[in-house]
């Protein structure tokens, strides 16, 4: 959570037992306390504490690396004091970065010279790369509006109802207004068709998704591209696209080389990826590329020199560690082309693992396609007993963190469960989480449906269609869910 919450149903102190060798009395829980500890208490404190968090390893949920060779941790701790910002004061550190843009620029075709140098940026994420992305699109709209003297006041953009919240907060926090076409059930990516027919004169750009959170579907970048040519050549409009390739960005040029979705289609002006995600370093680093100099206005670079030296700067912050940064050049030189197209095939190979496991059971619907992103969503064939909500709460007493969730409108009523394949999720692994998936089912079958009950008492004033039983009860169980995350916040 962003927000803090203080609220606990234990006491305001922190008890420890093996700590009480060197502090004989309890310490403040929310405030600094008066005297010192010794550092070995306050490690088993802490370490105490972190034990109860879950294994990242068997966390299915995320899309984030887990595990990096023993090497690259090396390379993070001995740089992990240095300010990445600090590029006069840390050169090499500054041209790692910089190799490292050269080198996700060629790879996603950026129609760049032969010594002309690569325009983008290291981020703490793709969140912070679409924020720079989507004020380049705006201030350039902007900048046309005005040269034409046209209001430029209403700028909009237009995605799926399937994108990352990060887009809402872009949308919310510089007042863009966010234009989204609604899925339907069986189809939970963004139309292209709708898409473009949602395209006015504020429209900034169109934002495609290379690889949906939802399913990991990639949307149709080049069909868009080619409508969206067409409707500029009709209007005199020049509505771009932007691709978030935060999950997809590192899978499709090594799996899906003939696939178009990159700088070679004419519209595409920006991508970022996630290099924490498939791009294989530990949470904290994204990238933004742009098409050329031209699609990024020289007004929103800034130039510092109070650290010694003249420094263009586009970021959102400002200090950070350099560590992540140094991490993506080491999976970019150690792996090569080579080490991440095995790495890739070797996910999509586990995906398709997993997802034969879950059809042989017979009980759900894949929901995932095979190309795209490497993970399975999947949902019951029958949930009127026990539902999705259900089959994710009772895995985690196998130690598996699988999150169940609803789609988005107009689909909010199609619920599914989604197990994300990353590098370090084996073959073995995957056999062996089918195995617990079937052990919950035999068990939920075995127990009444508190769920289907507690939905049918809400409708005793009438009786409910099939679809409406299925929403409430999916409704009940989010808040169900909810309320559980609610009361464990509680506990600091």
């Amino acid at each position: 959570m962003v927000l803090s919450k203080t609220a606990s149903d234990s006491d305001e102190s922190i008890h420890s037992t093996f700590a009480s060798r060197y502090v004989r009395t309890s310490l403040p829980r929310f405030k600094m306390p008066e005297n010192s500890i010794p550092k070995d208490a306050a490690y088993q404190i802490i370490n105490d504490e972190l034990m109860l968090d879950g294994n990242p390893r068997l966390n299915l949920a995320s899309f984030v690396t887990t595990w990096m060779e023993p090497e690259c941790d090396k390379l993070m701790m001995a740089s992990i004091n240095k300010n990445y910002v600090d590029m006069d004061e840390y050169p090499v550190t500054t041209e790692l970065q910089n190799r490292c843009v050269n080198m996700i620029a060629h790879l996603f075709n950026a129609p760049l010279e032969d010594s002309e140098a690569a325009v983008g940026v290291g981020t703490v994420g793709s969140s912070e790369a679409i924020m720079l992305a989507g004020l380049a699109f705006k201030r350039k709209w902007q900048n046309t509006r005005k040269a034409q003297g046209l209001p430029y006041d209403k700028p909009n953009i237009v995605t799926g109802a399937n994108v990352q919240v990060c887009w809402e907060k872009f949308a919310r926090y510089f007042e863009v207004e966010l234009k989204e076409v609604k899925l339907s059930e069986g189809y939970y990516v963004m139309d292209p068709v709708k898409a473009v027919e949602m395209v006015d004169e504020n429209t900034i750009c169109v934002a495609a998704i290379l690889g949906s959170t939802l399913n990991g579907e990639f949307e149709d970048v080049k069909l868009l591209n080619d409508l969206l040519l067409e409707k500029n050549k009709q209007t005199g409009w020049d509505t771009p696209i932007h691709v978030d390739a935060a999950s997809g960005g590192f899978i499709a040029p090594f799996i899906y080389p003939e696939l178009e979705w990159d700088f070679r289609l004419p519209l595409v002006k920006s991508i970022n990826v996630s290099g924490h995600k498939y791009g294989l370093v530990y949470a904290g680093i994204g990238w933004v590329i742009w098409r050329s100099k031209e699609d990024l206005p020289e007004e929103l670079i800034f130039h510092i020199n109070y650290l010694g030296a003249d420094q263009p700067t586009f970021t959102l912050n400002f200090s950070k560690g350099s560590s992540q940064v140094i991490a993506q050049y080491y999976q970019l030189i150690r792996l090569g082309f080579e080490g991440y197209r095995n790495v890739m095939e070797n996910c999509h190979e586990n995906a398709m693992v997993l997802k034969q496991g879950l059809e042989k059971t017979g009980r759900f619907n894949i929901v995932s396609k095979d190309d795209g992103v490497p993970l399975v969503a999947f949902s019951l064939k029958d949930n009127k007993r026990h539902d999705e909500f259900e089959v994710a709460e009772m895995l985690r007493r196998f130690g598996w963190i699988v999150p169940a969730y609803t789609m988005p409108a107009d689909a909010q009523h199609v619920t599914v469960l989604r197990v994300v394949i990353r590098e370090d999720f084996s073959r073995t692994l995957a056999e062996r989480l089918v195995l617990d998936i079937t052990k919950v089912l035999h068990e939920l079958d075995s127990m009444p449906s508190k769920l289907l009950a507690a939905a049918q008492q809400n409708g005793k004033n009438g009786k409910k269609t099939d679809m409406e039983t299925q929403r409430e009860v999916a409704t009940y169980w989010k808040k169900f869910v909810s309320d559980i995350k609610t009361n464990r916040n509680k506990i600091c």
